[in-house]
């Protein structure tokens, strides 16, 4: 069964720099809960680089691997999860606005046992939107 999740925050930076702070993959754990990424093959700033992200704490966790599948700045990126666990798809969206940007996330995953997807869903929209309001702090404003 695929889902989706859609999630967006106002930040009051401009779309290029949101867009900067957002594909500067090593310091996704600033922002993104829990989480650290790298780039696993290519530059990780065009399609079909490869990334790596471990979502936990301590040893405790799980490993998305993605590819890099649309490339467009200062408007979107988006990817295919490509591991054992997240698969599917994701993208961020930034849509300009007088005084910043929206920024949007959109995730289609593909849920192993959707009879969970009702207690995964509120969690999972807290996680992204909590990170959202962490990467609009990091903008210049």
């Amino acid at each position: 069964m695929t889902v989706r999740l859609l999630v967006g925050e106002d930040v009051a930076a401009d779309a290029a720099e949101v867009f900067a702070v957002l594909t500067d993959w090593p310091r996704h754990r600033e922002w993104m809960l829990l989480t650290r990424a790298e780039v696993t093959r290519g530059d990780g700033r065009s399609a079909g680089s490869s990334l790596s992200a471990f979502t936990g704490v301590g040893p405790l966790g799980f490993v998305d691997t993605m590819e890099i599948t649309g490339w467009d700045p200062p408007r979107s990126v988006s990817v295919r999860h490509t591991g054992r666990l997240v698969r599917g798809t994701g993208v961020f969206r930034l849509l300009p606005r007088p005084g910043g940007c929206r920024v949007e996330w959109e995730e289609r995953l593909e849920v192993p046992l959707p009879v969970l997807w009702p207690l995964m869903r509120p969690v999972l929209a807290v996680f992204f939107r909590t990170s959202l309001r962490r990467l609009a702090a990091l903008t210049p404003r």
